[in-house]
């Protein structure tokens, strides 16, 4: 089985040489760039499975790679920063990435993280045809569109299946509001964004407890399915 590989974008050489040899010694193969630019060719010419994402970079800073990325691939990128401040965090999360770390940070927590987020995304991969999904006390039928909550059917309007459809599909991904928006009413949909809010408060109502509370708000940024 080949190994999965990560790229690492900073021009800190200590913080590339660290996060490389943790990421080897946990049987990650690591490819190194050491500005934006590089970086974008390294994503073109290795196609890593994961990216770990400084901000300050020379030439063209994280926003930009991060931005330039984004929406043509969805290879999982954690950022790197030396700002905790709040808004530079949803900010990174609202630009497509999957985790955001701050500087100082125990490279063990980065490689934690990244697996993580690769479990995530192989499972992800393995479910992608599935029709049927179980969770605990929950029943969802792609095919006959079919919801039930403890063997009891619940009726969802077409969009509520969409937003719990995908949702439940992809556990513990922050989805924004307006990508929810454009994955359920679609990109020439010029309403309010704030519909999503009024249809999540309304399948939270109909799921009922304990399936209400899967549906979490990520505060700033907005919605995510999860269930452990």
């Amino acid at each position: 089985m080949a190994k999965q590989k990560v790229l690492i974008i900073d021009d800190d050489q200590h913080i590339c040489k660290i996060l490389k040899e943790y990421f080897q010694f946990e049987g990650y193969d690591v490819v190194i760039a050491n500005n934006g630019k590089s970086g974008l060719e390294k994503v073109d010419d290795e196609k890593p499975d994961l990216i770990v994402l400084d901000i300050m970079l020379p030439e063209i800073d994280g926003w930009e790679v991060c931005k330039e990325l984004r929406p043509q691939n969805n290879i999982p990128i954690i950022m790197l920063s030396a700002k905790s401040e709040e808004d530079n965090r949803i900010n990174g999360l609202q630009l497509g990435a999957d985790d955001y770390v701050t500087k100082p940070f125990s490279p063990k927590e980065v490689v934690l993280r990244a697996r993580s987020i690769l479990r995530r995304v192989d499972k992800q991969k393995k479910a992608k045809d599935k029709k049927l999904v179980n969770f605990p006390h929950l029943k969802i039928d792609k095919n006959s569109r079919g919801v039930e909550v403890d063997q009891k059917k619940i009726d969802l309007t077409p969009k509520e299946f969409d937003l719990l459809w995908i949702l439940v599909n992809n556990p513990n991904k922050v989805f924004t509001r307006q990508e929810l928006l454009n994955k359920v009413w679609g990109y020439d949909y010029f309403g309010d964004i704030r519909t999503i809010d009024t249809h999540i408060k309304s399948l939270r109502k109909k799921l009922g407890e304990p399936i209400e509370t899967y549906i979490k708000t990520v505060w700033g940024v907005g919605y995510k399915f999860e269930n452990e």
